[in-house]
């Protein structure tokens, strides 16, 4: 469990926790921290799903993303939920690949999305102008890339208030994603 006691029983935290059981059939560890308050994460997703819409991503889109940046900042959480995401879009061999930062057998256009979102990740003040150049020579609008951009920083963040407050990857977590997935990821808690 996270380091925080348990939240508050109040009509969001048990609208959370009713998601999580609609969902996945039990409350996610990192939803007990969220619960401590419901509007941040309503919000968060809410704005996470407007970049989705402005960027067109795709579920296999946002799951490269999301891997790519979650792999690249050690989280655990994400990288083996997302990690199991991206198996069922495509197969647990790239998903695996991709948590260890190949991106052998994505197309170029999610090449160049995988190499930015670890870059962003891992220094945003690494970035240039010619890294955009790349994202436009794949295909990536600008409009693209500041949704792409700002859904990565955004997932980022998500990723620090779980990993800071000891948010662990739940075992039914980890039971229901492919051994590949499992065995890639080798960091986070």
């Amino acid at each position: 469990m996270a380091f925080l006691g348990d939240a508050p029983e109040t009509a969001d935290a048990r609208a959370l926790y009713d998601d999580d059981r609609s969902s996945y059939g039990y409350v996610m560890d990192l939803s007990h921290l969220w619960a401590h308050h419901p509007p941040a994460h309503q919000q968060l997703f809410a704005l996470l799903e407007e970049l989705v819409e402005a960027g067109g991503l795709t579920l296999r889109q946002r799951a490269i993303l999301v891997v790519s940046g979650a792999a690249t900042v050690g989280d655990s959480y994400c990288s083996l939920a997302w990690g199991g995401k991206l198996a069922t879009v495509t197969d647990p061999d790239l998903a695996a690949a991709v948590l260890r930062g190949s991106d052998d057998g994505l197309s170029p256009a999610e090449h160049a999305m995988a190499t930015w979102a670890r870059t962003v990740a891992r220094d945003p003040n690494a970035t240039t102008a010619a890294d955009v150049e790349e994202l436009r020579a794949a295909g990536w609008t600008d409009r693209q890339v500041f949704a792409i951009t700002t859904f990565v920083a955004l997932r980022a963040a998500f990723s620090t208030v779980n990993d800071a407050l000891g948010a662990v990857p739940d075992p039914e977590l980890r039971a229901g994603v492919p051994l590949q997935v499992r065995d890639a990821v080798t960091w986070g808690r």
